[in-house]
C-alpha cells in the first residue's frame, strides 16, 4: 500500500479500504465491499462478509443500498469516485458515515473552499473563479502572469489538475478539464515556483483534531502526491512552518465538522504556507504515515465515524527514524 501504479486505481485506497473492513469486522459489524477493480486485495472475497463487484456509480450504489439495507455507508476510504458520490447519495436519502456531505461538498467545490479559506484568515495562493475559457487570459493577467495552476472541481484525484506556463498549454489543460468536469467550474491559481509542498494527514472527531502526521515532498511542489517522495518526520522545514500547518489543520477540521479522515496540501516558501487544497477522505499517503508512526489511520478513522473512540494524538515528529516513499513505476 505504499506507491502508486495508476492515478485512478490506486493500491493505497485498497489499503485504507482493507483496513477500513478489518477494523469494522472487529467492532462486530458485517461489511459489504463495493468494488470493480480486479487486481486489488479488497477484491479478495475473505476480507468481507460480502464482495458486490460493480461499478461505482450512483445508481449501483443505491441498487445495493436498497437491498442490503446497511447501517450506513463509507465514501471516504476509496479515493475521489465515491467521494465524489456523497452529496448525490445523501440526498437520495443515504446514510453517509463521517463528515456530512454537505461539507464534503463545500470542500471539493474549489470556488467554496477558496471563499473559506478568506473567511478563516488562512493563506492560499492568489485564484480567480472561471466558467468560461475565453476569459483565461485576462485572468492569468490579473494573476500575475505564468506559471498558473488549473483545477476542476470534484476532479479525479490528480488526472485534471495541472500547471500551464503558457497560452497554448493552457488552451489544452482548459478543454481537457471540461471533459473531465463539463458541468463544474475551473479555478485558476497562481503557482508558486521553487515552493515546497508538505500535506497533513489526519483524522478528525467532530471537528477536533485527534491524528495527524505531517510529511514533506523531496520535489518542489508542482508533483502529484502519487508520483512525489514523501519523507517523514520532515527534515529541512522551520519548526513554525510545523506549528502554523497543524494549526492550519484543526482550524479547517472544526469549520467543516470534520469526523474521519482529511488531508490537506501546503505550499511552504521563505516560511510562508498556503494552502492548495484539502480532501475529506483517506489520501494516497495514509498507508505511508501509518506504517511510519506505527499508528493505524485508516483504522482510527473508521472508528471515530462509528462513534467509537481509540488513539490519539501521535508524536511522529519525535520518532527515532525517518520514513521515505519513493513512487514505483511500470516502466
Amino acid at each position: 500500500g505504499s506507491g502508486a501504479y495508476r492515478i485512478g486505481s490506486s493500491v493505497e485506497f485498497d489499503w485504507c479500504c482493507v483496513n477500513a473492513v478489518q477494523t469494522l469486522s472487529a467492532l462486530g459489524y458485517e461489511t459489504i465491499m463495493v468494488n470493480y477493480n480486479p487486481e486489488t486485495v479488497s477484491t479478495d472475497y475473505d476480507i468481507c462478509d460480502r464482495l458486490i463487484f460493480d461499478e461505482i456509480s450512483l445508481e449501483s450504489v443505491l441498487d445495493i443500498y436498497e437491498r442490503e439495507k446497511p447501517d450506513g455507508l463509507i465514501v471516504s476510504m476509496g479515493g475521489q469516485v465515491p467521494n465524489n458520490l456523497a452529496m448525490r447519495l445523501h440526498r437520495a436519502g443515504v446514510r453517509i458515515l463521517g463528515t456530512d456531505p454537505a461539507n464534503i461538498d463545500r470542500a471539493e467545490n474549489r470556488q467554496v473552499f477558496s471563499a473559506l479559506l478568506d473567511e478563516l484568515g488562512i493563506d492560499q495562493p492568489a485564484w480567480r473563479h472561471m466558467t468560461d475559457t475565453s476569459s483565461a487570459a485576462g485572468i492569468v493577467e490579473e494573476l500575475g502572469g505564468f506559471p498558473v495552476l488549473v483545477r476542476p472541481s470534484y476532479v479525479l484525484s490528480g488526472a485534471a489538475m495541472s500547471i500551464a506556463h503558457e497560452p497554448n498549454e493552457l488552451r489544452q489543460i482548459l478543454a481537457r478539464a471540461k471533459r473531465v468536469s463539463p458541468d463544474q467550474p475551473v479555478v485558476i491559481s497562481k503557482f508558486e515556483t521553487r515552493a515546497r509542498e508538505i500535506e497533513i494527514d489526519a483524522v478528525a472527531d467532530h471537528g477536533e483534531l485527534v491524528l495527524w502526521a505531517i510529511s514533506e515532498h523531496i520535489e518542489d511542489a508542482g508533483v502529484h502526491s502519487g508520483d512525489a517522495t514523501l519523507v517523514l518526520p520532515p527534515q529541512s522545514i522551520y519548526i513554525s512552518t510545523i506549528r502554523r500547518v497543524r494549526l492550519i489543520a484543526a482550524k479547517l477540521a472544526a469549520a467543516l465538522g470534520i469526523t474521519g479522515p482529511f488531508n490537506v496540501q501546503f505550499l511552504a516558501k521563505h516560511n510562508q504556507v498556503k494552502v492548495i487544497e484539502c480532501n475529506l477522505r483517506a489520501s494516497r499517503s495514509f498507508p505511508f504515515v501509518s506504517k511510519v508512526t506505527g499508528v493505524n489511520f485508516a483504522a482510527e478513522a473508521t472508528r471515530r465515524m462509528l462513534g467509537v473512540q481509540g488513539e490519539s494524538a501521535v508524536a511522529s515528529l519525535e520518532l527515532d527514524h525517518v520514513g521515505v516513499k519513493a513512487p514505483m513505476f511500470s516502466f
